[in-house]
């Protein structure tokens, strides 16, 4: 049998925010719990994050009608404070998740192992959504935080 070649998906956006932040609002299962859904109909009720080489974190994924729900979890294989997180996938899959600093605001990529059982567009898709829903968290949250 021959190994399959991998495909690996890139998500981007570009935050509003300085660094700092997007990390906090990226790591912080306070913050995980707001914007961590692809739609308005699912929703993740806890977040565990252990943030360092080694740790663990834990999202729990339902939908709002509780009729499906799934932990997104894995084992961070390095961690680069305020520049990027690599990880482990519960399923042996790796991602990447790439912060550049560009002065006012923050590029955040996410670098990502395709499984084999939905569309690499469906992936593409559901990713993107929830980076989506981060950026406008994270924009909003931080617009919040600016005294008038």
């Amino acid at each position: 049998m021959e190994p399959t070649e991998k495909t690996y998906i890139t998500v981007e956006a570009e935050i509003n925010v300085p660094i700092l932040l997007v990390w906090k609002y990226w790591t912080s299962p306070e913050d995980i719990v707001s914007w961590n859904n692809a739609s308005d109909n699912w929703h993740t009720p806890r977040a565990e994050n252990d943030l360092r080489t080694g740790g663990k974190f834990k999202y729990r994924m339902e939908s709002k009608d509780g009729t499906m729900g799934f932990d997104f979890e894995g084992i961070y294989d390095e961690v680069i404070f305020h520049e990027q997180i690599n990880y482990t996938i519960a399923d042996g899959r790796k991602v990447k998740v790439i912060f550049s600093d560009m002065n006012s605001l923050t590029e955040l990529i996410e670098i990502f192992e395709a499984e084999d059982t939905h569309s690499v567009e469906m992936q593409l898709s559901g990713w993107q959504a929830i980076l989506n829903n981060f950026k406008k968290y994270a924009e909003t949250n931080y617009q919040q935080s600016i005294p008038a």
